[in-house]
């Protein structure tokens, strides 16, 4: 399968197990998983076919492991805007961990801190490279450090995703580190 088959693949998923399954008539368990054979009739009768065969291996070659097949069921592993429990255990976080973002948001988070907005979840990464390329999707990247293992000490719960995204609920701003 060619690269943009594959992306156009993934973004519909996101799409549709992160967002609007309602869209397409698929029904997402309490914790955001569906039948593979539902998704594909779905997405077929609503003018966007695609193999089980492709299906896995965009789920397979995805670099960001953002999906997971669990015999005849698929979700998102996370960054969900509708209701979802995904029933992750709580982890404890490397001391410092990274939030990728642009220069327009800084204010805003300086004087509230990170907050899930429109997910469940505040999604953190463990390295600055990822973060920099998060941030970097909506313009020049302005990556900040959190801190949280001072989090985690003072009660802060955090989840670690399949894929290795750090969630926690939000992030006051007396832990975070500004660049310059």
């Amino acid at each position: 399968m060619d690269i943009q088959r594959a992306t156009r693949i993934s973004k519909y998923l996101a799409k549709h197990l992160r967002h609007e399954p309602e869209r397409i008539g698929i029904v997402l368990d309490a914790q955001g998983w569906t039948s593979v054979d539902a998704l594909l009739t779905a997405s077929a009768a609503h003018g966007f076919p695609f193999t089980r065969a492709e299906l896995a291996e965009v789920v397979e070659a995805n670099d960001k492991r953002r999906y997971a097949i669990e015999g005849d069921r698929i979700r998102a592993n996370q960054g969900h805007s509708v209701p979802v429990e995904l029933d992750l255990p709580a982890a404890e976080p490397p001391a410092v961990l990274f939030h990728g973002t642009v220069a327009r948001s800084v204010a805003s988070i300086r004087a509230e801190g990170l907050k899930p907005m429109a997910r469940h979840a505040v999604h953190l990464s463990a390295d600055r490279e990822t973060a920099t390329r998060v941030g970097a999707r909506r313009g020049r990247a302005v990556v900040i450090t959190v801190d949280a293992g001072a989090m985690h000490r003072t009660g802060h719960t955090f989840h670690v995703s399949e894929n290795g995204v750090w969630l926690v609920e939000r992030v006051p701003p007396e832990f975070l580190r500004f660049p310059g």
